[in-house]
């Protein structure tokens, strides 16, 4: 999983310790912002398989909840593309995870 450091703002709030990443796993990109002191971030986007599929899904996501991590530095940005060619070429669907993968998602 990456995790890097950018900065959030909402409402005139700012995060600069917020965490942009790619978790490989459940094949999202995820944003977590402004720490809570009783629950999870207040902003955490990407927990869900296949949630976030690109950056500019995820800033969509984030505007509709009122947060904004525009503009992004590209060498971020360059790095989570990275991450996530990276991780895709880590399945291998001919391989032993990718073999009971196809098990697991046949039909009975």
């Amino acid at each position: 999983m990456s995790r890097y450091f950018i900065t959030v703002t909402c409402e005139g709030r700012t995060d600069p310790e917020a965490i942009i990443g790619y978790d490989p796993p459940l094949q999202t990109y995820f944003l977590q912002a402004f720490p809570h002191e009783e629950t999870d971030p207040a902003l955490w986007i990407g927990t869900r398989p296949h949630e976030v599929d690109t950056i500019d899904d995820l800033h969509s996501a984030a505007l509709a909840e009122r947060y904004d991590f525009v503009p992004l530095p590209s060498e971020i940005a360059a790095k989570l593309i990275a991450d996530r060619a990276a991780a895709a070429g880590r399945l291998n669907p001919g391989g032993a995870i990718g073999e009971l993968l196809k098990r697991l998602n046949q039909p009975d």
